[in-house]
């Protein structure tokens, strides 16, 4: 019998949770996956070890001095592996040839192109960035429909949506029978603190998620609950449901990952440990069920699941989410560029933990919302976006960090 031929794999964001993660799943399968490209950030020492382990055939750093540095220790340990630099590097490696699936894990508003890219040339993909859907859904979403690519949710909230749908679910289409998505959220480190107490806490404090293992930036995003509100966007553009559709709910065990309500009342729930391998197996085997390396839940070691609703007053960003949205146009691609400048600034220390939502309201206020036809009238008002927030912070019109 012939042996089925080894998946090609492209890692956008190797180096972060995701991108471990990721490999942590491809290395427990090595007859069925091939890495043929890694890329990362900045982070030279730790790409260039992922690539003595797994010899792709492609390395890209989006920094090019990184490039340079990781070109010089290749080539003592890995010299066959090719260096590759930038946007257009990321590009290449995404839309290449080789390359069967792309798993899209480059964090914010830099992994669009390359993701877009993977969706033009008919990839699986493997999506992990939700700024991508977030910017540009109307056009990455009609990219999927040209080139027939197969796009699969990588976020634990979306593949628990997307493992309870019929089989027949295409990417943007309503799911027939579905009344109603319900995307469960942590709640963040801070869900018990008062709204009094949220402007003094620190980005240590911030990163400190109860149950997730996850970056700086969706770390923060999640304790401002923002990242809900990214990926009820993405839910919308995913499973082409209207906001009046699409549910949030606190769950602080983080056991239930999501829920589908259908038309007859049964409401389908996926359940499993915290763990992103759960998801990026279920997207790397699809339709197949392949090992994770998960721990197993024990349900019997469960006290107790609950359910809430979250409260306004405590994260203002998941309400300026869905206004943006409701707005439609660039208005989710500002939100999303005026959080990333908000958040690094909050990261940074320059900003209070409370004024991440009024920066990015101030710039919603600020700039003008365009159709999202175009690719660069997407970009040129996330640049906007990212000058009026800068410019707000550096005039102290916000709370500074104490």
């Amino acid at each position: 019998m012939a042996t089925a031929k080894a998946v090609g794999v492209c890692l956008l964001g190797s180096t972060g949770s995701i991108g471990l993660s990721t490999l942590d799943v491809i290395a427990r399968h090595p007859q069925r996956f091939r890495v043929i490209a890694l890329t990362a950030n900045s982070s030279v020492d730790k790409l260039a070890a992922q690539c003595v382990q797994f010899q792709p055939r492609y390395a890209v750093m989006a920094d090019a001095d990184a490039a340079d540095q990781l070109a010089l220790v290749l080539k003592q340990s890995a010299p066959d592996v090719q260096v590759l630099s930038g946007t257009d590097g990321l590009q290449t490696v995404a839309g290449h040839e080789a390359v069967d699936f792309v798993m899209a894990a480059i964090v914010g508003a830099a992994g669009l192109l390359p993701s877009l890219e993977a969706a033009r040339t008919g990839k699986r993909v493997l999506l992990a960035n939700k700024e991508a859907l977030v910017m540009s859904g109307g056009l990455f979403m009609q990219a999927v429909r040209d080139s027939r690519a197969i796009l699969l949710p990588v976020d634990s909230e979306h593949n628990a949506i997307l493992q309870c749908l019929p089989d027949n679910y295409v990417a943007g289409a309503a799911p027939a029978g579905v009344r109603n998505i319900m995307l469960t959220a942590s709640g963040g480190p801070f869900r018990n603190l008062p709204v009094s107490q949220l402007s003094a806490v620190t980005p240590e404090q911030a990163c400190a998620h109860p149950t997730w293992d996850m970056g700086r930036k969706i770390s923060v995003d999640s304790a401002t609950m923002m990242n809900k509100g990214l990926e009820v966007i993405e839910a919308g553009w995913l499973f082409g449901l209207p906001m009046e559709n699409i549910t949030v709910v606190l769950h602080r065990q983080s056991l239930v990952h999501s829920l589908v309500e259908y038309k007859d009342g049964s409401v389908l729930a996926q359940m499993g440990n915290p763990d992103m391998r759960i998801p990026i197996s279920h997207a790397l085997g699809w339709p197949e069920r392949i090992e994770s390396g998960a721990r197993r839940l024990d349900l019997m070691a469960v006290e107790s699941m609950q359910f809430e609703a979250p409260d306004k007053a405590h994260y203002p960003c998941l309400e300026l989410a869905t206004s943006a949205w409701c707005s439609g146009g660039t208005a989710p691609a500002i939100l999303n560029a005026a959080n990333e400048v908000a958040v690094q600034a909050f990261l940074d220390e320059r900003i209070a933990f409370t004024a991440i939502a009024q920066v990015v309201e101030q710039a919603l206020e600020q700039c003008a919302v365009h159709i999202a036809d175009r690719l660069d009238t997407i970009l040129a008002d996330d640049a906007l976006a990212r000058a009026v927030a800068n410019e707000c912070i550096d005039s102290g019109k916000v709370r500074v960090a104490q």
